[in-house]
C-alpha cells in the first residue's frame, strides 16, 4: 500500500519527466518570490517582534523565562510557516490544480472528472483557497490563544504540530479532489476516515516546507504526491460511518 514518504518521492520523480517539467517550473519562480520577500522580512524584523512579546510577560512568570524564550520562538516560526504556507498556496494554487491535473493523466491514466483548462481551474482555485482559508484561520487563531494560556501553552507545540499535518493534507490532497468533483466537506470526511495516511502525508509535507531552499522544488512533487494518494486510497468514497 502506497505511503506519504513514497508517494511525494514518486511525484518528485514524475514532474521532472518530460512532458510535465514545463508545468513545475512557474510555481517554484512563484515560490522563490515569495520565499527570498518573507525571509527578508522576517531577518529584520524578527528580534524586535520577539522583544515585544517578552516584555508583555508579567514579572511574576520571570522564573519561567528559560522555558518561555524558547516557545514564543517556536510560536513566531510557526506563523511565518503559516505566512508563507498561505501566501504560497493563495498565489500557486491555480498551477497546482493545472499540474495536479496534468499528473493523474500521465501517472494513472485516468482523465480528471472535471477538465476545466487553466482559466476555469484558475478562477475556482482562487475560490476553493478562500474556502480553506475560513476553514483553517479560526482554528489557528484558537490554537494562538492557547500558546499564550500558562501551562496550557506547554501542549502548544504538539497542538500546532498535528494542526500543521493535517491542514498541509487538507491544502495538497484538495487537488486532485477538486479536480474530481469531490466537494470540500467530503474532502474532509475522506480524509478524516484515513487518519494515517492523511496525518502521515500531511506531516511529511510539512518537513518538506521547512527545508529552505530545497522545498521550493519539493513542494511541485507534493502535488503529484497528493494525486497517488488520491489514486491509491481516497478516489472510492468510503461508506458513511
Amino acid at each position: 500500500m502506497l505511503n506519504a514518504v513514497e508517494a511525494i518521492a514518486r511525484g518528485t520523480r514524475w514532474i521532472y519527466r518530460p512532458g510535465l517539467r514545463r508545468y513545475v517550473f512557474a510555481p517554484i519562480v512563484i515560490n522563490l518570490a515569495v520565499y527570498v520577500t518573507l525571509l527578508g522580512i522576517v531577518i529584520q524584523r524578527f528580534g524586535g517582534w520577539l522583544d515585544y512579546w517578552m516584555s508583555l510577560v508579567p514579572g511574576w512568570l520571570d522564573w519561567l523565562s528559560w522555558l518561555i524564550w524558547p516557545l514564543f520562538v517556536l510560536c513566531l516560526l510557526v506563523v511565518v510557516f503559516f505566512t508563507f504556507t498561505l501566501v504560497t498556496q493563495l498565489i500557486a494554487a491555480p498551477l497546482y490544480g493545472f499540474l495536479a491535473e496534468k499528473v493523474e493523466i500521465v501517472a494513472t491514466g485516468r482523465e480528471p472528472l472535471d477538465n476545466r483548462g487553466l482559466a476555469k481551474t484558475a478562477v475556482d482555485a482562487l475560490g476553493r483557497e478562500l474556502v480553506k482559508l475560513s476553514y483553517m484561520l479560526p482554528r489557528a487563531a484558537v490554537l494562538f490563544v492557547i500558546s499564550w494560556i500558562p501551562a496550557v501553552n506547554l501542549l502548544a507545540p504538539f497542538l500546532w504540530a498535528l494542526f500543521s499535518a493535517w491542514m498541509m493534507a487538507i491544502a495538497y490532497l484538495d487537488y486532485p479532489m477538486d479536480n474530481n468533483k469531490v466537494s470540500f466537506a467530503d474532502m474532509r470526511r475522506r480524509l478524516a476516515r484515513r487518519p494515517w495516511q492523511s496525518l502521515s502525508y500531511g506531516g511529511a509535507v510539512t518537513l518538506l516546507t521547512w527545508i529552505p531552499l530545497a522545498n521550493l522544488f519539493l513542494i511541485p512533487g507534493a502535488v503529484a504526491g497528493a494525486v497517488l494518494m488520491w489514486d491509491a486510497h481516497y478516489r472510492q468514497a468510503l461508506p458513511a460511518a
